[in-house]
């Protein structure tokens, strides 16, 4: 009887590695005569550099060299454009991407001006106080909104103004939708920056070898094969000379996508240029300032409406603080303008966004990667429609959801992946009812709501909905072979940051070859044991490289049963596959072991039969044609303190459509990884700059990151499953789901519970202090803070 694998609850491979400390990371390479590495960043957000001074650092005691932009000759250029724009009629970008050191100005606060290269990490820091910089300050573009003003300061002299971008989509007429609108609401949304705060930060080890020609790179890196195939262009080396290991993450959620930061560019280049292993780990503090931000957004949005709650119409014109330097291109933003139309049947959407240049730490995806601004803004347009109209906030967004015999669904943009944003598939009623019905919405209002209140307790419920682009392409591959111990060895170019995949990857492969899931041995992000991917990130890993995993095992049980077949003399049909066998159908002590097959596939004398391989291995690649549509829905149950504003999540529910269940164990725990950095995003984590462009909270001191004692004490989930038609295994992806619509729910929790107070909450994140002077605000007093970024909330124009 042959194993059922995919779908079950199987414990990681991984964990025992990870728990026991035998796992490998960055920062665990040590190598003999290793050199270490601290940059000289700059203090100042936006200054010109009239000089750098590096001599009396030279000579600082275990100092071997010291390199400014002028010691790199002609290795110093700007880095390569990551993602260029879609193919997206009139669009403008004007593409600035960092450089290895800066040089004539820098352009954010901690941007590296010189490296200092020492025996020790230690002697390389006391040596960065002897390099002697010399800049003349300039005033700093901070605030995104002002960067694009008449005579703001430019971060980029050679442009006109701090325009990143300009990208206008849109469908139907937005226009004549508006004219027979019965409501039309408006309001000014605002989304602050936050940062990923990985447990582990970013690091990188180089060692050049002058006698093999090899180098080798161990990087915090999300796409391993990417950076060797940049890395090898940038140094003038063959593909083949450069090996990178992606080992484990500590947590990746999308900056360490990101390439090329700078030290990924310097280190294997100074190693090359003094011929030792030379390695950088990044401190705490300069992650704040290193390594990429996301998030920060304003949004002026309208919605029109019928009376009885249909969705006429869309517009959205927002803003996207896009930092010092735009590498990846437009990803975020074009994410936030095509993830508001949610599960929504909208016929008429006007979007146009303008990415803009400030003085800040520059931004690329981060968890949720734009999305979460996209739906807080559709999610609130919502909230206040069914408030305007007297309707139930479920209701509202039953009426409007796309209904499963529409699917294919055009919404007739183009989306990230440079391909037309369609869903492929979904069924978003079942999904919102289930989170519903867990969460106890008709009770709660029935009933315990106002027994909460007459006892002085605020309690609320948020309910919010969403749908994910994931698995887009181009591609990612996989080997699968039998090895003559029996054992199965997979290896994929896709590198892993603690998603599980050793475990759901070898699921996979375990379910067709008929072993155990602890038999397959799984490796990922050595660019020696695979030669071609792209990378993790999207929420694409199981959907792209899962069924390339998958593909490559179903040629090699092919492989398998027709080499059976000819050793036990039988037709294929009659033999079955299972407990590492393969034995003819009913008769369990018959056949032959995977080991004594893969042996006989690989002999040491005669002749291989023309026209076939050697050995029980494949090779497979799959490449999807367009992206897979995950959805979900979210409720909250919050409880607020009417005296510090402290919130407490009562109850956290989440129910998500990621098509085929390969391990809901796994699923579980991504999601409540999301829903654990949604709670950050959306109350604790705020990047706070002041108008010179200088980074205030740049400790865990002083950015909150959220501990399990915020957390809810169980996040319950539910499953509802639409496969994919796009993928052999209809998988969708579900890495950012969790996090995505946090904010929406919350925010609509959060007026629920303070319903008395008239409060409307337009800006994420939040905190006690800011929500009190909401309140206050709403109730007609002075908090006391003029600054305040939603004060400009719009008006409602009911018609």
């Amino acid at each position: 009887m042959e194993t059922r694998h995919i779908g079950r609850p199987v414990r990681r491979n991984e964990d025992e590695r990870l728990l026991k400390g035998q796992a490998l990371f960055v920062d665990d390479v040590d190598l003999p005569g290793m050199l270490h590495v601290a940059f000289v960043r700059s203090p100042e957000a936006h200054a010109r550099l009239l000089e750098v001074d590096v001599s009396a650092a030279r000579a600082m005691p275990g100092v071997v060299a010291v390199y400014s932009a002028a010691d790199l000759g002609d290795y110093w250029r700007p880095g390569p454009l990551l993602v260029p724009p879609p193919p997206i009629s009139g669009v403008v970008f004007n593409q600035r991407t960092q450089v290895p050191l800066a040089k004539d100005k820098v352009r954010h606060a901690g941007e590296a001006i010189a490296v200092i290269v020492a025996e020790s990490r230690y002697l390389a820091e006391d040596a960065l106080t002897e390099v002697m910089v010399d800049t003349e300050p300039l005033p700093a573009v901070v605030d995104m909104e002002q960067a694009l003003a008449a005579g703001a300061p430019r971060v980029h002299d050679d442009l006109d103004d701090n325009l990143s971008a300009h990208v206008i989509q849109h469908k139907g007429d937005y226009a004549a939708a508006r004219a027979r609108a019965d409501v039309v609401l408006s309001r000014r949304f605002v989304y602050d920056r936050g940062t990923a705060a990985a447990m582990e930060n970013r690091g990188i080890v180089a060692h050049w070898d002058p006698r093999s020609q090899q180098l080798e790179v161990w990087d915090t890196t999300q796409a391993p094969i990417p950076i060797r195939n940049g890395l090898a262009g940038m140094l003038g080396l063959s593909e083949s000379q450069v090996r990178v290991v992606a080992p484990f993450l500590g947590g990746g959620f999308g900056p360490k996508m990101m390439m090329f930061y700078p030290e990924e560019v310097l280190i294997p280049w100074i190693s090359m240029q003094l011929g030792r292993p030379v390695k950088w780990i990044e401190d705490r503090e300069e992650n704040f300032f290193a390594t990429t931000h996301e998030r920060g957004q304003v949004h002026r949005a309208e919605i029109a409406l019928s009376r009885d709650g249909r969705v006429l119409g869309v517009r959205d014109e927002f803003l996207h603080d896009t930092g010092a330097y735009d590498p990846y291109g437009l990803t975020t933003p074009i994410n936030s303008q095509c993830t508001l139309l949610g599960c929504y049947d909208i016929e008429n959407y006007y979007s146009e966004f303008k990415a803009v240049f400030t003085n800040k730490t520059v931004v690329t995806p981060y968890r949720g990667a734009g999305r979460p601004q996209g739906v807080f803004v559709m999610e609130r347009l919502l909230d206040l429609g069914a408030r305007e109209l007297g309707m139930d906030r479920v209701e509202i967004r039953k009426k409007n959801f796309i209904r499963p015999d529409q699917f294919p669904y055009d919404n007739e943009l183009i989306y990230q992946d440079f391909a037309p944003l369609v869903y492929d598939s979904g069924d978003y009623l079942p999904a919102i009812e289930q989170a519903v019905e867990r969460i106890g919405y008709e009770k709660f209002y029935a009933s315990e709501k106002a027994a909460a209140e007459a006892a002085g307790k605020r309690l609320g419920i948020g309910v919010a909905t969403y749908v994910e682009g994931t698995g887009i392409g181009p591609y990612e591959g996989a080997r699968v072979r039998v090895e003559a111990s029996g054992k199965v060895s997979l290896a994929t170019g896709v590198g892993t940051q603690g998603q599980g995949h050793f475990t759901s990857f070898a699921q996979l492969v375990a379910e067709l070859l008929g072993v155990e899931v602890s038999d397959v041995r799984v490796v990922t992000g050595d660019t020696r044991e695979f030669n071609w991917g792209t990378g993790t990130f999207a929420s694409r890993g199981a959907v792209v490289a899962g069924n390339a995993c998958y593909a490559a095992a179903q040629e090699v049980r092919r492989k398998i049963l027709a080499l059976a077949a000819e050793e036990l003399e039988v037709a294929e049909a009659d033999l079955e596959l299972a407990g590492g066998r393969v034995a003819i159908k009913g008769a369990p002590g018959s056949g032959k072991s995977l080991g004594e097959l893969a042996m006989a596939a690989n002999p040491l004398r005669g002749a291989v039969t023309h026209g076939t391989e050697p050995g029980l291995e494949a090779v497979s690649y799959f490449g999807p044609k367009s992206g897979t549509t995950a959805s979900g829905a979210h409720a909250v149950l919050v409880e607020v303190d009417p005296d510090t504003f402290d919130v407490t999540i009562r109850r956290y529910v989440v129910v998500h459509d990621c098509g085929t269940v390969i391990n809901p164990l796994i699923l579980e725990g991504q999601i409540q990884g999301g829903v654990a950095q949604g709670i950050g995003d959306v109350f604790y984590e705020q990047l706070a700059y002041d108008a010179e462009g200088q980074l205030l909270n740049a400790s865990f001191m002083d950015y909150l990151v959220p501990t399990i004692n915020e957390m809810p004490d169980h996040i319950e989930t539910g499953h509802v499953e639409t496969p994919s038609p796009l993928n052999p295994l209809g998988i969708k992806g579900a890495g950012e789901g969790g996090a995505i619509p946090v904010a929406a729910a919350f925010a609509q929790a959060l007026e629920d519970a303070l319903s008395d107070t008239g409060i409307e909450i337009l800006e994420m994140p939040l905190s006690p202090s800011k929500l009190y002077e909401l309140v206050t605000r709403a109730r007609g007093g002075d908090p006391g803070d003029p600054g305040d970024p939603a004060g400009d909330a719009g008006t409602g124009d009911e018609r």
